[in-house]
C-alpha cells in the first residue's frame, strides 16, 4: 500500500510539473507578442528571478523545521548540485531560444526528450544499468525528434531546432543529478533555491549587452512564466523523491498535451503531419520504456 501511495504521489507531482512547464512555455512565447522582442537571456533572468523569490519563501518556511543538506561526502554533494545548476541553466537558455523561434508544441516536444537522456546520464553518473529495451527506446525517441525537427525539409530553422534538442539533453542531465541528490538526501527546497539563484546570476551579465525595455504586459507575462517554472521545478524534484523515475516518467509526457492545448488556445498553432508523427513515436517510446 505504501509503495502504491508513493507511486501515485510521484505521478501526481509529475503531472503538476508538466502543467507548470507548459504554462512557462506559453508565457515565454507570449512575451514577444506584447512588446518588442527580448532575448532568451533576458527572459531567463526574469523567469528565474520570480522563481527564486518563490523558492526563497518556500525554503525559509521549511527551514524552521530544519534543512537537510544531504548525506555522504560533501565534495560529491556540492559537485552534483553545481552540475545540476549548470546543465539546467544551459537547458533553459536553449529552450527559451527555441520557444521564440518555433512552434510551442515543437519546442516543448524536443525538450521532453529529457526522460530518455535521463536514462543515459543516470548510467554515466549513478551507474544505473541500461537495458536493451531502454537503449532501443532512446534511439526510437531520437528518430521521433527527427520527425519534429524535419531536417532538410526547411520546415523549421536549424539553429532553433538544435537549441530545442540541446535543451532536452541538458534537462536529462539535470534530472539525473536531481535523482542522485535525492539519493544523497539533500532537501528538495534547497535544490530548487540553489538552481534558481545560479540561473539568475548566469543570466544577469547578458543583460548588460542585450537589455531591452519591457512593457508592463511583458513584465506580468514573465512573472507568470516564473510562477509556472516554480511549479515545474518543485513538482519534478518532489516526484523523483517519491517514486522511481522509470515507474512514473511516462507522466511527464502529459506536458505534450498541455503544451499543444495551450499552443492552440493562445496562438492557434496546429502541428503539421510530421510533428504529429514525431509526437506519436516519442510517446510510444515512453510507454514502451516504462512498460513492466
Amino acid at each position: 500500500m505504501e509503495y502504491k501511495c508513493s507511486t501515485v504521489r510521484g505521478a501526481a507531482c509529475l503531472v503538476a510539473s508538466a502543467f507548470g512547464f507548459a504554462l512557462m512555455g506559453m508565457f515565454v512565447r507570449m512575451a514577444d507578442l506584447h512588446g518588442a522582442p527580448i532575448s532568451a537571456f533576458q527572459k531567463s533572468f526574469f523567469r528565474n528571478a520570480v522563481a527564486l523569490m518563490i523558492a526563497l519563501a518556500m525554503f525559509a518556511k521549511g527551514a524552521r523545521g530544519g534543512v537537510s543538506f544531504g548525506e555522504g561526502p560533501a565534495a560529491r554533494r556540492w559537485t552534483v548540485l553545481v552540475l545540476r545548476a549548470v546543465v539546467g541553466t544551459a537547458g533553459i537558455f536553449g529552450n527559451f531560444y527555441a520557444l521564440g523561434k518555433i512552434d510551442l508544441g515543437d519546442a516543448m516536444m524536443l525538450n521532453k526528450l529529457a526522460p530518455f537522456f535521463t536514462v543515459l546520464f543516470s548510467w554515466l553518473f549513478i551507474k544505473e544499468r541500461i537495458t536493451l529495451r531502454q537503449a532501443l527506446c532512446l534511439v526510437g525517441a531520437l528518430a521521433g525528434a527527427a520527425l519534429v525537427v524535419k531536417p532538410g525539409f526547411g520546415a523549421m530553422p536549424l539553429l532553433p531546432a538544435l537549441c530545442g534538442l540541446s535543451s532536452g539533453v541538458c534537462a536529462g542531465a539535470a534530472y539525473a543529478c536531481v535523482r542522485e541528490l535525492g539519493i544523497l538526501k539533500m532537501d528538495g527546497r534547497f535544490i530548487v533555491l540553489f538552481f534558481s539563484a545560479f540561473s539568475c546570476l548566469a543570466s544577469a551579465p547578458f543583460l548588460i549587452f542585450d537589455y531591452h525595455p519591457m512593457t508592463a504586459a511583458q513584465v506580468a507575462i514573465l512573472a507568470g512564466a516564473g510562477a509556472g517554472a516554480a511549479i515545474g521545478q518543485f513538482g519534478i524534484t518532489a516526484a523523483y523523491r517519491f517514486a522511481e523515475p522509470r515507474r512514473i516518467a511516462v507522466f511527464d509526457y502529459t506536458n505534450i498535451l498541455f503544451s499543444a492545448l495551450l499552443g492552440y488556445l493562445a496562438f492557434a498553432q496546429v502541428p503539421d503531419a510530421f510533428s504529429w508523427c514525431g509526437f506519436a513515436v516519442i510517446i510510444t517510446m515512453a510507454f514502451l520504456m516504462n512498460r513492466r
